[in-house]
C-alpha cells in the first residue's frame, strides 16, 4: 500500500519530470569481445563503449590511468619555463609575489595551493581575492593598484585573468610582471601578461587540456619544486587541494585529471593537512560504522585514517558545497586560512564556520529558487517555448547563491538561464547555466556590446550589464538561443547507459562498476533504467525528498530494492507503476551496506511506446494479452522450416509473448510496444526494435499460433 503521508509536500501531483531519455545503443558483440580481452564483466565492457572506450588499449590507459604516458608539461604549455623562470627570480631577490585568486571552490583552492607551495619554497608572497559583493569575478584595476602601492613586483591571477585585459594592461603600465594562470574559454584579445598559462591555448589532444584553475596551479607549483629540487613535502599536500578543487569545480575527470584525483583520494583521508581532516569531519565523511569524533583532534584523526578512500561524491556532495559556501556568502580569507593553517584547532574553528555558513547558503538557495520558479511561472511559462531561454532578474536576491538558483532553474525548465539581481538602480550581476545544445560563453560574446564584464565557459558564466540594457539583452538573447536550439532540445536530457533488472543489482555489481572510478563530468556515473516497477512505498523525508521502495517481478519473483528521488517534492506522489533512471548508492546505515537507487528520470511505462508508434500488424491480435488463463498460454510452431516454441506468460502483472528458438535465444515482447528484448536471459538480452520485418514476421507467426491454442481452450 502507498504511504500518502504529505506532511511538507502540500497536494497530490501527478506531474512527472519533464525529460528527454537517450539511451545508448546496446553493442553486444563488441561488449563481449571487450569483456574477454579485458577480463570485465559485459556490462562494464558496454559502459566503456558509451565512453568511447573501444579497443583493450584504451581501456587499458583508462582503467589503469598511471600507465598513460605524460608528456612533460613544459612541453605542452608554452609559457611554462617562463613563469617558472619569473617565479625563481622573484624567490631569489624576495621580490613580492601577490596572487589574486577567484571566491569559489577552483579559486580558493588554487590560491591556498600556491601559498603554502611559494611559501614553503621561500617566496614572500601574499594574496586578494575581490569581494563577490561589491567588485564581482577577477582582477580589477582596484587590486592591481593595491599590489603596486604595496610594493608588489610580481602578480599571479589563479582560475582568473584570462579576459581582464585592461587589469593587466595598467599592471604592466605600473611595471609589474603579470603571470595569468586560468582555465576559462579563450577571448578575442589576450592580456598582455608576460606569461599566460591556459590549457584551452595547448592542443586539445594534450592530456592536460581538460584542468580546471587549480589544476594549471599545481602544474605550476610542481614545476618550481622541481626546478628548485624542492619536492619533498610538497607534493601530497598539493594533490589534496588539487582534488578537492578539481572536484569541486566539475572539471572533466579524464586525461591527468583522472591519474591525479584517482591518486589524490586514495591519500585524502592520510592528508596531513589540517584543514582537510576538520573538513571531512564537518562533512560528515566518516569512517564506515564510526561514531562522532567530536572535538577530539585524536580520534579524529584516528577515525579519518580508517577511511581507504574517498569518491568524487564525498566532495561534490559534502566537501566543495561547504567550500563553495564561504565564497558565496561568507568571506573568503576563512577558506584560505582553513587550507593553508598548520594548527587543527584553527582548521576546526574555520570549519565548523564553513558548516554554519553552508547552512545559511542552503536555507538562502530554497527561499529564492521558489521565489524564482512562481515568478517564472507567472511571467515566462506561456513564451519559454518561444523564447527557448529564461532572462530573469530579480531585486534583493544575494548574487552568491543565484548561480546554483540558475542550474535548479535549467533542471526544471529544461532552457538555458540567465539570472540576475540588482547591485543598484542602474546595474545588473547575474550568473549563466546552459544546456548540452547552448554554449553559453558563446552567448555572452554574442552579447558583448549590451554586457559590462563576463566571463566563462560552454557550460555555465558570469556577467553584468546596465539594467537599461536588460530588455535588449533578453531579446539578443532570444534570438541567439533561436538560432542554436530546436523545440526538442527544450527538455533536460539524460542519458542513460544501459538497461538493468532489478534481480540485476546487488553488491557485486556495484563492485564492477568501481573500476569506472572516479566519475564526473566527461565520466559520469552509470546510469541505468528499469521499465514498469511497482511502488509500493513512498513517503516525503527531510527538505523535499522522496524515499520509496519499488518491486519487480521476473519470472514469478519479485524483487525489492529501497530508492531516493532528492528534490523531487513536485512529483509527490509518484503514480504506482513508473519506468525509473537511476544511479546506484551504497547505504551504510547501522554496519550494515546496501545498494539502494537515487532516481534521477521517471516517466509512464507507456509513455516511450506511443500509440503512433505501435505496429499496426500487432494490433489485431491484442485480445491474446486481455485474458489470460490460469496457467501460461503455450505451443509451438513452425516458421522459415524451423520449430519454435512460444507462449504468453504473465509477468510484473504486464503480460508479455516469449517466443524461443532451437538455439535457446528468447524473443520477449510486450503489448503495445516496439522496443522488445533478444537474449538467452534476461540479464543479458539486447533490447531490439520490433518493428523490423524479421522480427514483426515471426511475432504475426507466433501470435497465429497462439489464437489457435486460444481458440481451442
Amino acid at each position: 500500500m502507498l504511504d500518502r503521508t504529505v506532511s511538507e509536500f502540500s497536494k497530490p501531483s501527478r506531474r512527472l519530470p519533464n525529460q528527454r531519455w537517450q539511451i545508448y545503443p546496446q553493442k553486444t558483440e563488441l561488449a563481449q569481445q571487450l569483456a574477454d580481452s579485458t577480463n570485465l564483466s559485459p556490462i562494464v565492457s558496454q559502459l566503456l563503449i558509451n565512453r568511447g572506450i573501444e579497443t583493450p588499449e584504451q581501456a587499458q590507459a583508462f582503467l589503469d590511468p598511471e600507465s598513460l604516458f605524460l608528456p612533460t608539461p613544459l612541453e605542452e604549455f608554452p609559457d611554462l619555463a617562463m613563469s617558472v623562470e619569473l617565479l625563481q627570480e622573484a624567490i631569489a631577490s624576495q621580490e613580492k609575489i601577490a596572487i589574486c585568486g577567484d571566491y569559489d571552490a577552483d579559486g580558493m583552492t588554487s590560491t591556498a595551493l600556491l601559498l603554502r607551495s611559494l611559501r614553503t619554497l621561500g617566496a614572500k608572497v601574499d594574496y586578494a581575492i575581490p569581494s563577490r559583493m561589491h567588485e564581482g569575478y577577477g582582477i580589477n584595476k582596484r587590486i592591481v593598484e593595491e599590489f603596486h602601492s604595496e610594493g608588489v613586483g610580481l602578480i599571479l591571477t589563479v582560475d582568473n585573468g584570462i579576459s581582464a585585459y585592461e587589469p593587466i594592461a595598467r599592471a604592466r603600465e605600473l611595471g609589474l610582471k603579470v603571470i595569468v594562470t586560468d582555465h576559462h574559454d579563450i577571448p578575442q584579445i589576450l592580456p598582455p601578461a608576460n606569461a599566460i598559462l591556459n590549457p584551452k591555448l595547448i592542443a586539445e589532444s594534450s592530456p592536460y587540456r581538460g584542468v580546471a584553475g587549480v589544476g594549471v596551479a599545481y602544474i605550476l607549483a610542481v614545476s618550481l619544486a622541481q626546478q628548485l629540487g624542492e619536492t619533498r613535502g610538497l607534493i601530497q599536500p598539493m594533490l589534496a587541494l588539487f582534488t578537492l578543487g578539481t572536484i569541486a569545480d566539475l572539471a572533466p575527470l579524464t586525461g591527468v585529471n583522472r591519474r591525479w584525483v584517482k591518486r589524490g583520494l586514495k591519500h585524502l583521508p592520510k592528508s596531513q593537512l589540517p584543514g582537510v581532516q576538520a573538513l571531512i569531519q564537518v562533512a560528515g565523511v566518516q569512517a564506515r560504522g564510526a561514531g562522532e569524533a567530536g572535538g577530539d583532534v585524536g580520534k579524529l584523526q584516528s577515525q579519518i585514517e580508517n577511511l581507504k578512500s574517498l569518491k568524487p561524491e564525498d566532495i561534490g556532495f559534502r566537501l566543495g558545497p561547504r567550500i563553495n559556501a564561504i565564497g558565496r556568502i561568507g568571506n573568503p580569507q576563512t577558506m584560505i586560512e582553513l587550507l593553508t593553517t598548520d594548527d587543527m584547532g584553527i582548521a576546526l574553528e574555520r570549519a565548523m564556520q564553513c558548516e554554519q555558513t553552508n547552512t545559511s547558503r542552503q536555507q538562502m538557495c530554497e527561499e529564492i529558487e521558489q521565489a524564482a520558479i512562481a515568478y517564472v511561472e507567472a511571467e515566462f511559462i506561456a513564451s519559454l517555448q518561444q523564447d527557448r531561454v529564461l532572462v530573469i532578474v530579480q531585486p534583493n536576491w544575494h548574487h552568491g547563491v543565484i548561480g546554483i538558483v540558475a542550474s535548479r532553474l535549467l533542471e526544471r525548465f529544461g532552457v538555458p538561464v540567465f539570472i540576475g539581481t540588482y547591485e543598484n538602480a542602474e546595474h545588473i550581476r547575474g550568473s549563466a547555466r546552459g544546456i548540452p545544445e547552448f554554449h553559453v560563453f558563446a552567448a555572452l560574446e554574442y552579447c558583448q556590446d549590451l554586457l559590462g564584464k563576463f566571463g566563462g565557459h560552454k557550460a555555465a558564466g558570469g556577467f553584468s550589464l546596465p539594467a537599461e540594457n536588460l530588455q535588449a539583452l533578453r531579446s539578443r538573447l532570444c534570438e541567439f538561443a533561436n538560432q542554436c536550439l530546436e523545440p526538442q532540445h527544450l527538455k533536460p536530457l539524460l542519458k542513460i547507459d544501459a538497461q538493468a533488472h532489478l534481480n540485476h543489482i546487488n553488491q557485486q555489481l556495484y563492485q564492477q562498476l568501481n573500476a569506472l572510478h572516479p566519475c564526473g563530468i566527461d565520466n559520469p556515473d552509470p546510469i541505468f533504467w528499469t521499465p514498469n516497477v511497482q511502488v509500493v512505498e513512498q513517503k516525503p523525508v527531510g527538505k523535499g525528498h522522496i524515499k520509496l521502495t519499488l518491486t519487480q517481478t521476473i519470472d514469478e519473483q519479485q524483487y525489492k530494492i529501497k530508492a531516493i528521488a532528492w528534490r523531487w517534492r513536485d512529483y509527490f506522489p509518484l503514480p504506482p507503476r513508473i519506468d525509473i533512471a537511476y544511479k546506484l548508492r551504497e547505504n551504510h546505515f547501522n554496519g550494515d551496506t546496501t545498494i539502494e537507487l537515487e532516481l534521477l528520470g521517471v516517466r509512464l511505462p507507456n509513455d516511450h511506446y506511443s500509440k503512433e508508434s505501435i505496429h499496426t500488424k500487432l494490433l489485431p491480435q491484442s485480445h491474446l494479452f486481455d485474458t489470460l488463463p490460469s496457467k501460461p498460454l503455450r505451443t509451438n510452431f513452425l516458421y522459415n522450416q524451423r520449430q519454435y516454441t512460444c507462449g504468453i506468460y504473465q509477468n510484473d502483472v504486464s503480460p508479455e509473448l516469449r517466443i524461443k528458438n532451437p538455439e535457446g535465444k528468447v524473443l520477449v515482447m510486450h503489448p503495445g510496444r516496439t522496443i522488445g528484448l533478444l537474449g538467452t536471459n534476461r540479464k543479458d538480452a539486447t533490447e531490439v526494435d520490433l518493428s523490423q520485418p524479421k522480427y514483426d514476421s515471426i511475432i504475426q507467426a507466433a501470435l497465429q499460433a497462439l489464437s489457435v491454442v486460444s481458440a481451442e481452450l
